[in-house]
């Protein structure tokens, strides 16, 4: 039974219908930006170039509040506080002092505790106030009250820190535990004595709790910059957190994912390279879209705010301008990144279905 051949244009009418049913990755630029007719857009676009970079780097940047760090200043010696431990060596010019052993000009007074009074116990002088002090200013209250009972007496101070004398690391440390502080100890320090930061967390973050307040700074700006080092107080809790921001890509791109941020800021051309580039058959390099949703109060700043909530921000990466303001440009946590698919992808398509439709043609009338 021989086929009767079918028209050529009816084919080709068919391709045409079924050309908008090909399956695609990624919507065309024009469909993600289209309005819905019976309404208003709801969003605004703005390309990332040149002339609005700077414009757009002054609007606030969405995302979680950034935590405040304290001032560094000059390392101060660690105040006595109850709990510490004491140990004082008192240095006489006389051999048979009250307190040294015949032949001696020395005695040894280790372990002394300071009270939860904040006071320790010493012979011949009784109970003697050095909670709140510093080392140095303890030693010389102690030796003028000796130089009352002994005549021309030295005191030798050393100090152990108790619990309130120390700093606690919590959590994402090689070593977690409690660290007695050394007059002036300094956060790198304490982190170094527990062993550093642990393996595979994701842009470390440091989080320090003190006297009801939370501080944070990733550990790179810690380490990158001396003046951040800030001495340790007692009772200081350190903990070291990844960093939870997220950003989104979608469409033509080298991978689909929820993506973290892998250092404090990442620009536009960083979250590109982190999610592999864009598909290089399917995706359109000159409609890169960035969708961000701006919280309400973002909106208040007059010529300084994103004229809309929700705001689109189109990136051509065929250019030197669109590259270098793509480096300039911020992403922010929750930042969708989408690759337009090309308009040749259904070119192509179509073009190969026309290749189909008139094999199957030649096919046909060769029977």
């Amino acid at each position: 039974m021989r086929l009767v051949p079918v028209p050529i244009a009816a084919l080709l009418a068919l391709a045409l219908a079924g050309c908008a049913a090909f399956p695609r990755g990624a919507g065309l630029t024009r469909e993600v930006l289209a309005a819905p007719a019976e309404a208003e857009a709801g969003f605004a676009v703005t390309p990332v170039t040149g002339a609005t970079i700077t414009r757009i780097a002054a609007w606030p940047l969405p995302g979680p509040a950034a935590l405040s760090w304290p001032a560094a200043g000059a390392a101060r010696p660690q105040a006595i506080a109850p709990g510490d431990t004491l140990a004082l060596t008192l240095w006489s010019t006389e051999e048979n002092g009250l307190l040294a052993a015949p032949g001696a000009r020395a005695t040894s007074l280790p372990g002394l505790r300071v009270s939860p009074e904040g006071r320790v116990f010493l012979p011949y002088l009784g109970e003697v106030p050095v909670a709140g002090l510093s080392p140095d200013a303890a030693r010389a209250r102690i030796e003028e009250r000796y130089l009352a009972v002994m005549p021309a007496v030295q005191v030798q101070f050393a100090r152990s820190g108790g619990r309130a004398g120390a700093a606690s690391l919590v959590s994402g440390m090689a070593r977690p535990g409690s660290y007695p502080l050394e007059d002036g100890a300094t956060l790198l320090q304490i982190l170094a004595e527990g062993g550093g930061v642990a393996t595979g967390i994701n842009n470390p973050q440091i989080r320090l709790q003190r006297g009801g307040r939370v501080y944070g700074i990733s550990f790179d700006r810690l380490a990158g910059d001396p003046a951040r080092d800030v001495a340790l107080q007692g009772g200081d809790r350190v903990l070291v957190v990844p960093d939870e921001r997220v950003f989104l890509s979608l469409g033509a791109a080298g991978r689909q994912a929820r993506h973290p941020f892998p250092q404090d800021r990442v620009s536009a051309l960083d979250a590109l390279a982190i999610i592999g580039g864009v598909a290089p058959a399917r995706a359109d390099a000159r409609a890169i879209l960035v969708l961000r949703q701006y919280p309400a109060q973002a909106l208040r700043g007059g010529d300084a705010a994103p004229p809309e909530a929700r705001m689109v921000f189109t990136i051509d990466l065929t250019s030197a301008d669109g590259l270098f303001s793509a480096g300039a440009f911020a992403i922010a946590p929750g930042d969708l990144v989408h690759v337009s698919e090309s308009p040749l992808v259904g070119a192509r398509n179509l073009l190969a279905l026309a290749g189909s439709v008139f094999g199957l043609r030649d096919r046909i009338e060769g029977d």
